[in-house]
């Protein structure tokens, strides 16, 4: 008998245990920190492990509300919000091979800029800035392995991986809320340096074409100008031009996926090492003069932050490989 009340006592812990490592909702409120941020990405960052697709499905199912309420992924937290996180069974992530030892140093070595609230990196060309689709890290999560104690490093913004230049990274909620309410408002200058196909004409020219983005089967993003896309502003200054090729600055009043490049290709002038948007018999001739990459470099990026006396301004000089083909080239500079 009293086995077999040993037997039911170890059924009941082994209830109790199962009932304890069940998940339950959560109520989180808001802090000051996380006010600003996104709904979605809030979610992306607090359910470790969970995939995007299921961060979007539970909040159009309404599993996710705010304040009792449904709300849509698109929703800035304010401060005090009240968020219910349904129960969730969350398998155990594998861990991530950790980014090599060489990647780490280099990308060390491309700190332009960093204080306690900032980092500006030079970001190499072929570097993606986040690990997925296949790539076990990118930048981000090797910044994370570089500066451990910053737990809230995160993208202000992307580049593609093909492009290199100035990238910023918020080493605080407060600054990287800060940067978005300013890009917003359109007050983050940012400017790049592009070769383009053929000799630049009518100097300064200002390209403002919607921009639509689609998806193919296939998963690769395209984007094409259309009238039912969104607004997307750039304007192109020639620097030097050649006969076979042109250097521009564009200065982005908008951050459309891939912007530079279609608006560049929409007036004819695509971009070297372009695979997407650009020609073949281009990029075929800057290969003969040693291209190997896309040819868009962000050259800078400007903003003054609300309590700060002065500007910041921080510039990323070209890598050699693509200063060496303006030198194959010998362009007319036309400062």
């Amino acid at each position: 008998m009293r086995q077999i009340s040993l037997y039911f006592g170890m059924l009941g812990g082994m209830n109790r245990s199962a009932e304890e490592k069940r998940p339950v909702v959560k109520l989180v409120e808001i802090d000051a920190e996380h006010a600003g941020q996104r709904i979605d990405n809030y979610l992306l960052a607090h359910l470790k492990g969970a995939p995007r697709s299921l961060v979007y499905r539970i909040l159009r199912s309404g599993e996710v509300r705010v304040n009792r309420g449904r709300t849509k992924p698109a929703y800035r937290l304010q401060a005090g919000d009240q968020v219910r996180i349904p129960p969730l069974r969350l398998a155990e992530a594998a861990p991530r091979p950790a980014p090599p030892t060489p990647a780490l140093a280099r990308l060390e070595r491309r700190i332009l800029f960093e204080d306690e609230r900032l980092l500006v990196l030079n970001k190499p060309s072929g570097m993606a800035v986040h690990g997925g689709s296949g790539l076990s890290w990118g930048i981000i999560e090797a910044l994370r392995q570089l500066r451990p104690t910053a737990r809230a490093l995160e993208l202000v913004h992307r580049l593609d991986r093909d492009t290199s230049g100035c990238l910023l990274v918020a080493k605080r909620r407060s600054m990287l809320r800060a940067l978005h309410e300013l890009m917003r408002a359109g007050a983050v200058e940012k400017t790049y340096l592009a070769l383009v196909a053929g000799r630049w004409q009518g100097g300064r020219r200002r390209v403002d074409v919607p921009l639509r983005k689609n998806v193919l089967k296939s998963g690769e993003r395209m984007v094409r100008v259309s009238e039912d896309g969104k607004h997307a502003l750039s304007v192109f200054e020639p620097v030097a031009v050649g006969e076979e090729a042109s250097l521009v600055r564009v200065a982005l009043h908008t951050g459309r996926t891939h912007q530079i490049r279609v608006h560049a290709a929409h007036l004819g002038y695509p971009l070297a090492g372009d695979e997407k948007y650009g020609t073949r018999e281009f990029n075929r001739t800057m290969r003969s003069l040693g291209l190997r990459r896309l040819f868009l470099h962000a050259a800078s990026v400007a903003f003054q932050l609300p309590e700060a006396s002065a500007p910041v301004k921080i510039s990323a000089t070209l890598d050699e490989d693509l200063a060496e083909i303006l030198r194959e080239l010998k362009l007319d500079n036309t400062l």
